[in-house]
């Protein structure tokens, strides 16, 4: 059975991605539900795959189900459509939209393709995280575990003050004024 190796970028920041890896004949609807996850997006709004070319271009809709809206061709279901049944070429291309309303795009590129499943891995899974994935509905809480670790990490603690640094001038530190300097250049001579 071939394990199929996707890269999923974020549209707005290709250094932010997701490498999925998923059986050959697990549906689109599979990779949706990795993709989402893998992002920390939810699952409550219209999606659909578009199959492409190496310049992004839409082709054939493989779709969440049948929206109203007009199509050139009748859109494949998710559901319905087996990964490898699409895969048309070995640098294959996707392009995933979610959230018709807030219009989020990835970019989703077949990298790598094994002939072995590994018995560690249940089908599909996230095997890569790179960059922070961005947030589904505006900012994100302040009180993230990332924050959290970056403040552990960079010591961005409030209290950070205390271990050494001050503010500038403090504990008898003399600050050297202009008209300081031209006093001692006067009193040079005596």
């Amino acid at each position: 059975m071939a394990i199929l190796k996707f890269r999923i970028y974020w549209e707005e920041d290709e250094s932010t991605y997701r490498d999925i890896v998923i059986r050959h004949t697990q549906t689109f609807f599979d990779l949706h539900n990795a993709i989402l996850k893998s992002f920390e997006f939810d699952n409550k709004h219209k999606a659909t795959f578009y199959r492409s070319n190496d310049h992004w271009l839409r082709g054939r809709e493989i779709s969440l189900e049948k929206y109203d809206k007009d199509y050139k061709a009748e859109p494949l279901l998710m559901s319905e459509t087996a990964i490898g049944t699409e895969i048309k070429d070995p640098n294959q291309k996707f392009i995933y939209e979610y959230d018709f309303n807030k219009n989020w795009h990835f970019m989703v590129e077949l990298i790598h393709v094994d002939k072995d499943e590994s018995a560690k891995v249940t089908y599909p899974s996230c095997v890569r995280v790179e960059g922070i994935a961005p947030s589904q509905y505006g900012t994100k809480g302040l009180v993230d575990s990332r924050l959290a670790e970056m403040e552990e990490k960079y010591d961005l603690q409030p209290d950070a003050m205390k271990d050494g640094f001050g503010e500038e001038g403090e504990e008898g530190d003399v600050a050297e004024t202009e008209d300081d300097a031209v006093t001692d250049d006067a009193n040079d001579g005596f």
